[in-house]
């Protein structure tokens, strides 16, 4: 059987989706720079090429040496807040790294790719509730190097008859293993932990918005729908059937930081207070989007509730310190 190409296999998001690959039989090879990523993360039964995408020789050395019959690429630099203030690294990891990439693909002839999208492209919509349709506005050199690579992507489609669709991810959350866990310095969930563990207090941002308890409401997915998500992706393209350009992967209603920190608390064990602060500029009360058209092309659904996010990330927080 052909394998398909996981690029960032070796990340949080990544090595979720190999072991998703993994449960339906499908093999797969994972290229990863390691450079967020951890090698522990794939397991040895997996080919595994450490590299940068931005390598066009290295590309073109693992199309020719594994049957690849697509790519899930999910590789890149993903700190949104970071990448103001490194515009010019984010656009080479995630627009030079993504055309890098389809050209190998095109070289190699392999006809099926997987991206790796996000809800960054949107900025802070103006609608409570994000659909495929909603405008794109992204705010930082992150967010329009995501929608630079759909516009890519889109056009070598047109070009070469490319078979592909983007997942737009909004907040990535909780572990489908133990020995797999989000190990981002920015994102909410490790953050919490880090405070709780070190002994500090969490803090709240802003407790004023037009939310119905005046914290902002995100949405939260589980990191293991989502991997499974792109492995029904994969599939459908590889068996010819049409998918959408771009899908939503989210929940439809969202959860506010309140409910989180209080299910964090529920979860550890660990009563706390969350300090108070102003508001952050910029931070809009709510986004969430609608999961709809992925749920009937995806098989997409929210599997976990916001109880069981947070306890998969806990059980894996405290596996990894064992």
């Amino acid at each position: 059987m052909d394998s398909w190409l996981v690029t960032g296999g070796a990340g949080y998001i990544g090595a979720h989706i190999v072991d998703s690959f993994a449960r339906v039989g499908i093999p797969t090879v994972v290229l990863d720079d390691l450079s967020s990523g951890h090698r522990h993360f794939v397991s040895d039964e997996v080919p595994f090429v450490e590299g940068s995408i931005l390598d066009g020789e290295l590309l073109a050395r693992v199309f020719a040496e594994h049957r690849i019959a697509g790519v899930v690429h999910v590789a890149g630099f993903k700190y949104a807040g970071v990448s103001v203030d490194r515009p010019l690294h984010t656009y080479e990891q995630n627009v030079t790294g993504t055309l890098r990439l389809l050209q190998a693909m095109a070289d190699a002839d392999v006809g099926n790719l997987v991206f790796s999208s996000s809800a960054a492209v949107f900025g802070t919509p103006d609608v409570d509730v994000v659909t495929e349709e909603t405008p794109t506005s992204p705010e930082s050199p992150y967010g329009e190097s995501k929608l630079i690579g759909e516009w890519l992507i889109r056009d070598q489609a047109r070009a070469t008859g490319l078979r592909h669709t983007s997942l737009r991810y909004f907040n990535v959350v909780g572990s489908g293993s133990e020995s797999l866990y989000d190990t981002s310095p920015h994102n909410l969930f490790p953050l919490v932990f880090d405070a709780l563990v070190a002994g500090r207090t969490p803090r709240i941002y802003g407790t004023d918005y037009p939310t119905p308890d005046g914290t902002c409401v995100r949405d939260y997915i589980h990191v293991a729908d989502l991997a499974d998500a792109h492995v029904v992706a994969a599939r459908r393209l590889a068996e010819g059937d049409d998918l959408q350009a771009v899908y939503n992967l989210g929940s439809g209603t969202g959860s506010s930081v309140r409910q989180i920190m209080d299910t964090v608390a529920e979860v550890t064990g660990i009563d706390f207070t969350p300090e108070l602060a102003d508001r952050r500029p910029g931070d809009p009360a709510q986004i969430v989007a609608t999961g709809e058209s992925a749920a009937r092309d995806l098989e997409w659904r929210m599997r976990h509730d916001l109880h069981a996010m947070v306890a998969s990330a806990w059980a894996a927080r405290r596996a990894a310190e064992r």
